[in-house]
């Protein structure tokens, strides 16, 4: 996975779109970001936040993991802050309700061992 960029502007992610941000991967260094997804918003419609589901599947499980699901309101690295964590070592699905935000990835924190990353996101 490449450093983060947003030279070319993300996918949005539409209610029961999938985003990989990492697909099968080796796992990358530590503090890596992961590709980010647009959530858009509607005009005339309250903003009550969007539920958002995410999952980490490991083709080997590592012995330690730490991965977190960021939000941010502009496609700026500096501006994500963490909204959810996981250091589940076999893989979960979490789903975090109420995100206001305009973009969300998922960061690669930190491993131990562990092979074929796969992390992705569903609104």
């Amino acid at each position: 996975m490449p450093a983060y960029q947003n030279v070319t502007p993300p996918i949005s992610l539409f209610s029961g779109d999938v985003g990989f941000s990492f697909n099968n991967e080796t796992f990358p260094a530590a503090n890596t970001a992961g590709s980010q997804f647009a959530l858009p918003s509607f005009t005339g419609v309250p903003d009550s936040g969007t539920a958002v589901r995410w999952q980490t599947i490991f083709g080997t499980a590592p012995t330690a993991v730490n991965m977190v699901l960021q939000g941010a309101m502009a496609d700026i690295d500096a501006e994500y802050q963490t909204i959810d964590t996981t250091t589940a070592t076999a893989g979960e699905a979490r789903t975090v309700a109420g995100v206001q935000a305009k973009f969300v990835r998922i960061k690669f924190v930190s491993s131990t061992g562990g092979a074929g990353l796969t992390a992705k996101l569903m609104v």
